[in-house]
């Protein structure tokens, strides 16, 4: 999401401790995983799905990120009107939401990597009329999260004072504005079960290792999981 503006808090929280944590094994129901990469501004989230998507090739397909496809292609952006905001963020929601699923549909075979996801928008809703990003949009966080196997949150580089600019004209954000930014997506976001924090480091190629290592061993689940099914389902056939 690339709109300056103070974040507002529209989901329930919960505290959680910064601490990293290795990946909880992953089990998606329908036999694909969706992992989606967030953070603030300036995190590198974008350059770790493109290295992880070059080393492993074609396992997994990337989901791009909706406010930078809308927001560089043309579509209007405002800062300070509510009711243009909000149309903004349903947009936002509506293309990235369906930028997964055809995503989806046309690499069923593939591991998602989402570029941000469903639930980011919500940092970014105003809230003068009391109404919930989520309620406006017909769903819950809840169900947003659970469209997601793994979050692996990439913190902005702000945290530690270094610049977040990369040459990207969509992106509007100062430090200050990235920091706000990065904790209100973190408060929300670090409710998933299955959350891990990449952590700011001064070195940006040690946090781009750790991150990468973090995608490949939730891919490795993944890809173990689904062989052990297979094997499952063809010894159930073969009992037939």
């Amino acid at each position: 999401m690339t709109a300056r503006r103070t974040p507002s808090r529209t989901a329930p929280s919960r505290s959680r401790s910064r601490k990293t944590r290795k990946p909880r094994p992953v089990d998606p129901s329908n036999g694909r995983c969706r992992i989606v990469l967030t953070g603030g501004p300036g995190g590198g989230k974008t350059t770790a799905a493109d290295l992880f998507r070059r080393e492993i090739g074609d396992r997994v397909v990337i989901v791009p990120e909706a406010a930078t496809m809308l927001f560089g292609g043309g579509f209007p952006r405002c800062s300070d009107d509510p009711l243009a905001l909000r149309a903004s963020q349903k947009a936002i929601y509506h293309v990235q939401r369906n930028l997964e699923d055809v995503q989806s549909a046309r690499y069923p075979d593939r591991i998602l990597l989402c570029d941000r996801g469903t639930v980011d928008g919500a940092i970014y809703w105003p809230t003068e009329k009391g109404e919930d990003f989520f309620g406006a949009l017909g769903t819950t966080l809840e169900e947003e999260l659970a469209r997601y196997d793994a979050v692996i949150f990439f913190e902005s580089a702000a945290l530690g004072d270094l610049s977040i600019e990369d040459g990207n004209p969509v992106r509007t954000e100062d430090n200050k504005t990235a920091v706000a930014l990065d904790r209100a997506l973190l408060e929300i976001w670090s409710q998933h079960p299955h959350f891990v924090l990449v952590p700011h480091n001064a070195s940006f190629f040690k946090k781009i290792t750790f991150g990468l290592a973090t995608l490949e061993s939730i891919v490795g689940q993944h890809t173990a999981r689904q062989v052990a099914n297979g094997r499952g389902a063809r010894r159930t056939a073969s009992r037939r």
